[in-house]
């Protein structure tokens, strides 16, 4: 009977799944600290969650995720880390703001790109005195003349309290002599120089660094940390108004360079408030 021949029939090998099929079985499931990073990063990428707005707390994320408090944190810092959110005393945690753009083309008030970021600015003038530059080659490199008195600056800005840049500045007292009796208590020397002195000319060089333990103190992040370096000069009829090194943490900002099709489109002649 072809019911019992087919019984008899050998037995057909069972199809193996395929190599790709067996190496995802053997995938192990994310750990949940990094179930959870992933789940706050869709959300902020998705738009879900908007920039600025508050995360929620440690203790709600226990709630939701059914984890230890401990490997809540552990999600949230690596966040942090990345720039994604950003962590407030005594506020909790919310969606990062977008990164600071500053034009490479243009010279930026810091205290006004803070305040576009909806972020609390303040700033802490670190050292201030005046110096005679005798060292001919310290002079070239500065773009001025030998004995040249300059007043020197050293200023950290801040975001809601987090270092945005540090700022180590020279200013010619031969071109703004009025600076050396300014204290700077309420204006920072880079927003009053805008305010009040025009220039002609400007020059930015920039280039990555590396942060070492004290600039790593200084800026509260890791030792190795990348870091932006620019170096600006400005001018008023080829005389040099002032020379500053600004640092910035690299993973809080980007630069921006916008430029049109000629050279003949930038204006360098007409003296613009800084």
């Amino acid at each position: 009977m072809k019911k019992n021949e087919s019984l008899n029939q050998p037995l057909q090998p069972e199809p193996q799944p395929s190599p790709l099929i067996a190496k995802r079985a053997r995938v192990k499931p994310l750990p949940i600290h990094q179930g959870i990073q992933n789940d706050i990063k869709n959300k902020i990428l998705s738009n879900e969650w908007h920039p600025g707005d508050r995360v929620p707390t440690e203790q709600e994320l226990m709630v939701v995720y059914q984890c230890s408090r401990m490997t809540v944190n552990k999600a949230l810092s690596t966040l942090v880390a990345a720039g994604m959110i950003v962590r407030k005393r005594r506020k909790g945690s919310f969606v990062a703001m977008p990164r600071a753009e500053e034009p490479l083309l243009a010279i930026q008030d810091i205290r006004a790109e803070v305040l576009a970021s909806d972020s609390m600015y303040s700033f802490t003038l670190l050292s201030r005195g005046i110096r005679t530059i005798t060292d001919a080659v310290e002079a070239e490199h500065i773009g001025i003349p030998v004995n040249a008195r300059m007043l020197c600056i050293d200023v950290m800005h801040y975001a809601d309290n987090l270092p945005f840049a540090l700022e180590a500045r020279q200013i010619n007292l031969a071109v703004v002599p009025e600076a050396a009796d300014e204290e700077f208590l309420d204006m920072p020397p880079g927003s009053w120089l805008l305010s009040n002195v025009p220039w002609s000319e400007g020059e930015h060089s920039l280039r990555a660094i590396s942060a070492d333990d004290v600039l790593s103190r200084q800026l509260s992040v890791s030792p190795g940390t990348a870091c932006i370096s620019i170096a600006r000069r400005t001018w008023l009829s080829g005389e040099l108004i002032t020379f500053v090194r600004l640092i910035y943490p690299g993973e809080r900002h980007r630069f921006l360079v916008r430029f049109g099709p000629s050279p003949a489109n930038v204006q360098r002649d007409t003296p613009t408030p800084v």
